[in-house]
């Protein structure tokens, strides 16, 4: 399993449709096991909008497909 830092600033892709959602700006993490629970991807793509929560998307863990060198691949 990758660290939540190695998310960051990766774009995400839904292979449901082959739409960019944008780019991971943070993860939710489970501390008391270690896990991440979702990622968090600013819509828009754009980094600095990012304080912006209506901007944001939570995907969860389940939804993630694949995790790629540069893109996140989700099902959602």
């Amino acid at each position: 399993m990758s660290r939540g830092i190695d998310f960051k600033q990766k774009e995400v892709i839904n292979i449901t449709d082959g739409k960019i959602l944008g780019f991971v700006i943070d993860v939710q993490a489970d501390f008391d096991n270690g896990e991440i629970r979702s990622i968090i991807v600013a819509k828009t793509g754009k980094i600095f909008n990012s304080m912006s929560s209506k901007n944001n998307v939570t995907i969860p863990w389940n939804n993630i497909k694949k995790i790629g060198e540069d893109v996140i691949l989700v099902e959602v």
